[in-house]
Order: structure tokens, then C-alpha cells, then sequence
């Protein structure tokens, strides 16, 4: 159940070095690595007719202004202003957006494009640690071609650590990151600035000009090369996803302030290398630097690129908590790891599930160039959703004009809908990966929360009015035992299950009954003032409901010990929570197609059960079997 709220602007304090140190090392690794291996999959579309100083100019420009644009202005500066209450990302946007629709149809629209979005955000996070550290390490190759046949191993060994470490926690991960990262920065700057004094002509694509003269001059080459051109922006979304990890100000801060510059130095430096040396573009990152740099280097890149990984990592957490709350993905363990930051937390399925899909990418594509091809979809994608959302929620919210809404949202849109569609042309080549993953993943989202759907209106039709039960309970005799039980129910009006089961297998009731309903709010966090609403139903019954936000994880034995100073008798040893294991099987008449009932019974054969979910003590909890028919 969820319950519309007001959005309430957070406050932080102002960031330290630490907190922005963190952010470099957990925020920026993707976007920040990107050199590696966007500038050389763009050049290489010019590679057979020959490299000139028209082509290096022009590509340099459109990345210049892809960069300004899709990240700086429509991200960094507009888009991470739609934040729901501090937390970011397509579906805390999508939450905003639905609250303000005029429409229940437009509420479904809008869940369609956050779902998407969402799906495509998780083949992203499997394609980028693929294509990040496989970039890196075949630097060594740069170093010496002996090195090849150790490539794909040292991968495959790079990414498992990665996925290992990452149950210490994004904060911690961050910490060790941060100086890492810097050290990055600081020698792509190095690298990029010495190869620009060299050759400063590379500057004027600092001007839109070159870059626009380029796409009229080539036409559908310069089509295809927008596709190339995107990878420069890829990790944009992570910026929005993880500004509940650190906050949207230290994000600003970090980007406008010192990877951006960076960046931009770094490609015009490669820009500056091949207008000197067109062999160069074997590799015009690892051969900006000297002979006795490029080892030192590529160790530096494979762990820049571990740490790039780590943006959507931690971005995946959120957004697969935000799809569980939000009813779209069944119940997983969610770990916090850290004691003053709820946005930071670790999701061991989501981490096994990456982890696997990441290798499976490794060694089926086997180098970055391949993967290249497999890239851009879901990062445009994702763009183009992300868009129409956020012009919704600036219309509706912020009250924008419908002229201001369509002229920005609109120009934002047509640039992502180009990138997409230059994307699209790579899908024989490895573009239905991402593809094949958001439909994967839409058909699992959709399946789940359509059967959740039928299975609560099941639940409804087959339960007793809990108002006709308390109006006939004085007359009953029915036997009260001392102790306190706890009933879990998704339906306050209608009695739970397994209190009807209680009744009619052991004949007897407790003394005090407390009916426990969890809402979970389409707003990250839910006050104190708001977590909790009690109601005495009779004498020794009370109604209570717990409200979550969707990047909150439910603990209720916790949340019920305040129920003491509310003058509710609370005793927590004297408690029995008793819950209904729902046994689900088809009905003669199924109300799904076979294929979405067999994806949502084994979601739900998988799903965490509710007292871990629910943080319950397991060695006070009764479970009654309840067989439902969908």
C-alpha cells in the first residue's frame, strides 16, 4: 500500500573533504574513466578513409558539448533539482511524477517509463564494470603484446574482488576509493594539459562550429558516430541515482569543480596526440604518456575503472530497494552499512546477480571495442525516460510553463532521442544485450506486481469484515490466553488470515491483539511524527500502521516498543507475531498468462521471508499455512 505526501525539502550540512572525497571515489569512477575508450571508438568510424585534424576537431567538440549539456546542464544543474525528500534516481522521480499526475491512466503511464527506466539502469550496471576494466587492462597490451592471453583472466579476477568488497559499504568503499580516484584526476590532467601545450589549436572545439560542420559534412557517418560519442556521457544517471548516498550539493561540487575540467583536458589532450601522431590511435590514452609511465598507468586505470563499477553498483542498491517498497520486486535482504546514513546499504542478491552477468559479459565479448556496441542503449534509454518524467514533475510541481516544460524537456529530449536512435544501429552487434535485459527485467517487474495485485483482491474477497468479527466477538466465548499477538495484515478492514486459522485450530485468542498494517509512502523517508498511527478497536485490540519510505527498511518489533509511551501495553518478550506462509497456486481459470504466473510463483518460492524482511525474531513467530488461488 502506498500513501501520497507532500515532498519536504532535506537540508545537509555543508560537505567536508571527506564526504567530497567519497563522492569522487563512488560517484564519478564511471563517468571519470570514460576517456579510456570513447574518444579511440569514435575515431575509429574515420580509421579507413583516413584521420585528419577536421575529423579529431569535430568529435572532440561533439563530446565537449555532450558533456556541457546532457550532463552538466540537464543533469547536474535541472534535473538533480527533482529530488524526493534528498533521494534521487528514476524512481524516486517517478514517484514525484505520479504524485502529481491528473490522472489515474497518466499514474500507469508514468510507472511505465520509471520501470523501464529502472530496467535498463540494471543492464547499464552490468555493462559497465564489463566494458570499465576491460579497457583498463588491456593496456597491458600497450606495454607488450605478451601480455594479451592474461587479459581476460585478470578481468575476470578485478571483477570478483570488486563484487567482494562491496558488503563493506558504500561509505567505506567510498573512503578507499576517494584518494584513489583523486590520484586519477590529477594524471589524466597532467597527461592531457602537456599534450595540448603542445598543439593548443585543439582548443577550438571548445566551439560548437567544428562539431556541427562535422555532422553536415558526413551526414549518416555522423549519425553513427553519435553513438560512439555517448560513451563520453555515460554515468550521467548515476550522479541522479546516488544523491541519496551523499546529497545533490557535494555532487555539484565534485563535477563542476574538478572532473569536468578534467575530462575535458584529457580528451583534448588525446585530440592533441593524434593531430601530432595518427598512429597513435591505437591507444591515444595509454600513449599520451612516456614508455616508463604506461605500466605505472594501466595499474592506475584497472583500479580507476574497479571504482568506476562502484557509481552503479551503489546505484543498483537503491534502485532495487526503491522497485522492492514500491511493490515492483519481491522482498531481499537489505544490509545497512552504515549507522548514519540510511541510503547506504548492500543487497547480497543484487550483488550475486551482477557479479554474474558481468563475467558472463567478459568472456562472451572478450574486449572493450566489442562491448562498445552493447554500451549506449541502455544509458540513452535510460535518458530518454529519465526526460519525460522530470518534465512532468516540473510542470506539475514546480510549476514550470507548458512553453518552459516543452522547450527545455523537449530539446533535452530530442538530443537523447538522436543518441538513442544512433544506438540503435549497434543492436546487431551487441546492442540487444541491454535490450534483452530491460525486457527481462520488465517482464519480472510487471509479472510481480500484477500478481501482488491479485493476490491482495484475493485476499480481500475470501476475508471477513474485521468490523462484523468485533461486533460479534463479546458473544462468541471465545477463550482469551494471556500474551500479546501480533498480526501482520495488508488489508486493516478485513481480518488476517492466520488470526481466522488461530481461531479455528486452537480456539482461543489473546489478551491484547494488535493488528499491525505497513504503508509504504512514495517519499524516501518517513518522520518520526508519521511512522506510526494507533487505534484501540476494542478492549485489549488495537489497529496499528507503520509507515515506510521506499528507501527505508521495515523493522517493526522496533517500531512497536513505542507503542509503551502511547499508553498500548508493549511487553517484547511477551510477543507472538503470527503471520500467514501463503501457499500459491493456480486457479481453474488463471487471471495471468501462464508465462507471468510461473515468473511470479517463483519470485515468490524466492522472496525473503517476512520475518527476516521485517526484522522479526525468528523464535517468536507462528506461521500458519494459508492456501491462495490466483
Amino acid at each position: 500500500m502506498s500513501e501520497a505526501t507532500t515532498a519536504v525539502p532535506s537540508h545537509r550540512a555543508a560537505p567536508g573533504a571527506g564526504a567530497l572525497l567519497a563522492v569522487l571515489g563512488v560517484v564519478y569512477g564511471d563517468i571519470g574513466t570514460s576517456p579510456l575508450y570513447a574518444f579511440k571508438t569514435s575515431l575509429q568510424l574515420f580509421a579507413d578513409s583516413g584521420i585528419t585534424r577536421f575529423e579529431i576537431i569535430g568529435i572532440l567538440s561533439l563530446i565537449f558539448w555532450s558533456l556541457i549539456l546532457i550532463v552538466t546542464v540537464k543533469y547536474v544543474l535541472v534535473v538533480m533539482r527533482a529530488d524526493n525528500r534528498g533521494e534521487g534516481g528514476i524512481l524516486a522521480l517517478m514517484a514525484l511524477a505520479q504524485r502529481v499526475a491528473p490522472s489515474g491512466r497518466m499514474r500507469t503511464v508514468l510507472a511505465l517509463f520509471g520501470i523501464g527506466g529502472a530496467c535498463l539502469f540494471f543492464g547499464d550496471g552490468v555493462i559497465t564494470p564489463a566494458i570499465s576494466v576491460l579497457s583498463a587492462v588491456e593496456g597491458l597490451e600497450i606495454s607488450s603484446p605478451e601480455f594479451k592471453q592474461y587479459v581476460l583472466p585478470i578481468s575476470a579476477v578485478v571483477i570478483v574482488g570488486l563484487f567482494a568488497v562491496q558488503s563493506r559499504g558504500t561509505g567505506s568503499v567510498g573512503r578507499v576509493f576517494g584518494p584513489i580516484m583523486a590520484v586519477w584526476f590529477l594524471a589524466i590532467v597532467a597527461l592531457g594539459a602537456l599534450a595540448i601545450a603542445q598543439h593548443p589549436g585543439v582548443l577550438r572545439a571548445l566551439s560548437p562550429w567544428p562539431g556541427l560542420v562535422l555532422c553536415v559534412h558526413y551526414r549518416l557517418l555522423a549519425f553513427v558516430l553519435l553513438g560512439a560519442v555517448v560513451l563520453a556521457v555515460t554515468g550521467a544517471e548515476a550522479l541522479y541515482a546516488d544523491m541519496g548516498h551523499f546529497g545533490a550539493q557535494p555532487i555539484r561540487l565534485v563535477w563542476l569543480g574538478f572532473v569536468l575540467p578534467s575530462l575535458v583536458l584529457n580528451y583534448f589532450g588525446q585530440g592533441a596526440l593524434m593531430i601530432a601522431d595518427p598512429a597513435a590511435l591505437e591507444n591515444p590514452f595509454f600513449l599520451l604518456g612516456p614508455n616508463w609511465l604506461r605500466l605505472p598507468l594501466v595499474i592506475l586505470a584497472t583500479a580507476a575503472t574497479v571504482i568506476a563499477s562502484q557509481a552503479l553498483i551503489s546505484g543498483a542498491f537503491s534502485v532495487a530497494r526503491q522497485c522492492m517498497q514500491m511493490g515492483f520486486l519481491p522482498r531481499m535482504t537489505v544490509r545497512h552499512t552504515s549507522s548514519s546514513e540510511e541510503g547506504q546499504i548492500y543487497v547480497p542478491q543484487v550483488n550475486a546477480i551482477l557479479a554474474v552477468g558481468v563475467l558472463i559479459l567478459v568472456f562472451a565479448f572478450k574486449t572493450s571495442d566489442s562491448l562498445a556496441a552493447a554500451y549506449g542503449i541502455a544509458v540513452t534509454g535510460t535518458f530518454m525516460c529519465t526526460c519525460v518524467l522530470a518534465a512532468v514533475v516540473f510542470r506539475r510541481q514546480f510549476g514550470w510553463s507548458r512553453a518552459a516544460a516543452i522547450t527545455v524537456f523537449g530539446g533535452f529530449f530530442l538530443i537523447d532521442t538522436i543518441f538513442f536512435l544512433a544506438n540503435a544501429l549497434k543492436i546487431p552487434e551487441g546492442g540487444w544485450v541491454p535490450l534483452l535485459l530491460g525486457l527481462a527485467l520488465m517482464g519480472l517487474m510487471t509479472s510481480w506486481h500484477r500478481g501482488r495485485g491479485l493476490l491482495l483482491a484475493r485476499w480481500k474477497q475470501d476475508s471477513l469484515p474485521l468490523a462484523s468479527f468485533l461486533a460479534r466477538l463479546p458473544q462468541s466465548r471465545t477463550v482469551r490466553v494471556p500474551g500479546i499477538a501480533v498480526f501482520l495484515t495488508g488489508n486493516p478492514d478485513y481480518v488476517p488470515a492466520a488470526l481466522l486459522h488461530n481461531l479455528k485450530h486452537n480456539k482461543v485468542l489473546h489478551e491484547r491483539v494488535i493488528f499491525v498494517t505497513v504503508n509504504n509512502l512514495d517519499i524516501p523517508e518517513a518522520g518520526a511524527d508519521r511512522r506510526m498511527e494507533v487505534a484501540q478497536l476494542a478492549p485489549g485490540i488495537h489497529r496499528v500502521t507503520l509507515r515506510y519510505g521506499f528507501m527505508e527498511s521495515p523493522n517493526i518489533p522496533r517500531a512497536l516498543e513505542d507503542l509503551r509511551e502511547r499508553g498500548v501495553p508493549f511487553e517484547p518478550m511477551q510477543v507472538s507475531y503470527f503471520l500467514g506462509r501463503e501457499m500459491i497456486v493456480p486457479a481453474m481459470v488463471p487471471k495471468l498468462p501462464l508465462w507471468r504466473l510461473w515468473l511470479f510463483l517463483v519470485m515468490a518460492r524466492n522472496a525473503v521471508p517476512a520475518t527476516e524482511f521485517f526484522r522479526i525474531p525468528s523464535d517468536r513467530v507462528v506461521e500458519l499455512g494459508v492456501r491462495v488461488a490466483i
